[in-house]
């Protein structure tokens, strides 16, 4: 599956599989997608989101 480039699909798109229960973490869903972790949250922090763990969301 490609990764948007562009933080706000990117954050719609990870957010969404969070959400909907296809992922129990980041970790979890970035194994699936064979995308590295550090780009996701290096991308989404540009754009001034943050992962939060308790919640398993990009806010």
């Amino acid at each position: 599956m490609a990764i948007p480039e562009d933080p706000y699909m990117l954050l719609s798109l990870i957010n969404m599989k969070l959400r909907d229960g296809d992922y129990e973490s980041l970790d979890a869903l970035c194994d699936s997608l064979g995308c590295k972790k550090e780009e996701i949250i290096e991308t989404l922090h540009s754009a001034g989101f943050e992962y939060i763990e308790s919640v398993n969301q990009f806010r």
